[in-house]
């Protein structure tokens, strides 16, 4: 009797462990059936700032093609390393990316000691989102019209001015540095968490000058409480045309200085490859309406766009080109 009952127990067992495992298996994430949900897109910049423009322009047109839509969530602590590591720890099904920038994706490994994530590890590439010169601007009150008047400005006061950026790492940091280095001029670095912030201490007058993303300024600028001096492109960028590049400035030893702001999705390590290639297309698909493209050339913004592959070659690129200027410049955090 006993050895009946334990055997229709152990039969009982295996028929509900086998209903179990084909339920589980039916709603398992696939490509087929992704996304069944809102997507999450951590973005590691605060609202307002650029970065937080591109997430939001792309998450409207999203919710016309995803049905379940996405969510934007901004954690732009520790200058954007702490929704990196955040999405790095998430689960690898493709609802939560991280829509990162310079500093949290390729520049941060060679500013920290001591990174809780690796960006070449953690993530897999999505796709590039957007990108723009910086745009060097000052405090109206301060008594330069062009990069040459500034710097002899910076050279008369060693010391005795400061830039404020965006957050360390930030392109809005390494730029300035890599000013400072080229010309070997001495302005003391502010750091803030974010554009919006960066901005309106230099509106203030708490600090001078800042290198930052055109978003941020350029309502400023018109309303003539900052005064742009030069944009960080090789090229005029088209949204800014009458406003000279830093190479245009007449100063020999900045013919060739180029320092790009960029942004782009990308997602947690082991991420299905098929969902990757899906993300991309669809972003792809956005980012090239002429609607979506007009919203971000009106905030100063080149829509991006192209394959996972392309923004990985990106960002190996940044790293080691910024990595060099850190290294030489001692612009490390920690």
């Amino acid at each position: 009797m006993i050895r009946r009952l334990l055997f229709r127990a152990t039969a009982c067992l295996a028929c509900f462990a086998a209903v179990y495992f084909t339920a589980n298996m039916a709603n398992a994430e696939s490509p087929e059936n992704w996304p069944r949900k809102p997507v999450r897109l951590v973005v590691a910049a605060p609202a307002g700032s650029s970065v937080d423009i591109v997430a939001r322009v792309i998450a409207d047109g999203l919710k016309q093609r995803w049905p379940n839509g996405v969510v934007v969530d901004n954690k732009p602590a520790a200058s954007g390393t702490a929704a990196a590591v955040e999405v790095a720890r998430s689960a690898a099904d493709g609802y939560t990316l991280l829509l990162g920038y310079n500093g949290p994706l390729a520049t941060a490994p060679s500013l920290y000691a001591r990174l809780a994530y690796d960006p070449f590890k953690d993530f897999v590439p999505v796709i590039l989102t957007g990108s723009q010169p910086n745009l060097l601007a000052v405090n109206a009150q301060v008594p330069a019209s062009n990069l040459s008047e500034l710097v002899a400005l910076m050279r008369a006061s060693p010391g005795k001015l400061n830039y404020a950026s965006v957050g360390n790492g930030s392109a809005s940091h390494l730029c300035m540095e890599l000013m400072k280095r080229t010309l070997s001029i001495d302005v003391v670095h502010v750091p803030f968490n974010g554009g919006p912030p960066a901005t309106q201490a230099v509106v203030a007058g708490d600090v001078q000058m800042i290198f930052a993303a055109p978003s941020n300024l350029i309502g400023q600028i018109r309303a003539g409480k900052l005064r742009a001096i030069a944009t960080t492109g090789r090229n005029r960028f088209a949204p800014l045309a009458d406003i000279p590049t830093v190479a245009e400035s007449g100063i020999p030893a900045m013919a060739n200085f180029e320092a790009l702001a960029w942004n782009g999705i990308v997602a947690p390590a082991g991420t299905d490859r098929a969902i990757v290639e899906a993300i991309n297309r669809e972003v792809n698909a956005v980012l090239a309406r002429a609607e979506t493209r007009k919203k971000l050339f009106d905030a100063g913004i080149e829509a991006g766009g192209g394959s996972a592959e392309s923004l990985g070659r990106l960002i190996k690129s940044e790293a080691e080109k910024w990595g060099a200027v850190i290294r030489a410049t001692g612009a490390r955090v920690d």
